[in-house]
């Protein structure tokens, strides 16, 4: 190749200190899940601090003081433990999916923990990929806030669900969008 179109080809390694950098935003993740489980499985064993330390985390309020745990508290905790998982899982899809896409091939052919979908990654999969994933996501804290609504505004509960159904038209804009194009895939194909 000539110098410049090797030059450009070879800048999409610039986005290699991107993925590193999400990497390490997964690993602030990890450790706050375990933090929170931790907090979790003290308050069980009636663990004051760790109990309060939930409480203010999830940021559930009442008139009557919180002195174990309740179903509304574990409740939230898990949600919140889920929402982590499901960002983390988010984090894998752009770290793994966005590398073998943009960057470079990871040759994981024949490996037994190759991801299923890593097999027809593209750009346009990718994108519908991400939007159901940030979907998942919206619906936990959607979730969490309408078992905790008491503590919001009624404006915080009607923008919030507003933007989740935002969210949900805009991943059907881009599946359809996708299939448009020529770039989705027939039911039978997932």
């Amino acid at each position: 190749m000539r110098p410049l179109p090797n030059l450009i080809f070879a800048s999409r390694w610039l986005q290699l200190p991107l993925y590193l950098g999400l990497i390490l935003a997964q690993c602030v993740y990890v450790f706050h899940f375990w933090v929170e489980l931790v907090h979790l499985i003290e308050a069980v064993f009636g663990n004051d601090v760790a109990l309060q330390k939930l409480i203010s985390s999830i940021g559930y309020k009442t008139d009557v003081p919180v002195t174990s745990l309740n179903e509304t508290v574990i409740m939230l905790v898990v949600l919140a433990l889920i929402d982590v998982v499901m960002i983390s899982n988010l984090l894998i899809m752009v770290i793994v999916g966005g590398y073998e896409t943009f960057v470079s091939r990871l040759r994981l052919e024949g490996h037994p923990d190759q991801p299923e979908w890593l097999n027809h990654v593209n750009a346009s999969v990718l994108k519908v990929k991400l939007a159901t994933a940030i979907i998942g996501i919206s619906s936990i804290h959607l979730l969490k806030t309408f078992i905790n609504a008491a503590n919001y505004t009624d404006k915080v509960l009607m923008w919030q669900t507003l933007i989740h159904i935002a969210f949900l038209f805009s991943a059907l804009a881009i599946a359809a969008a996708d299939r448009v194009m020529g770039g989705g895939h027939g039911a039978r194909d997932h």
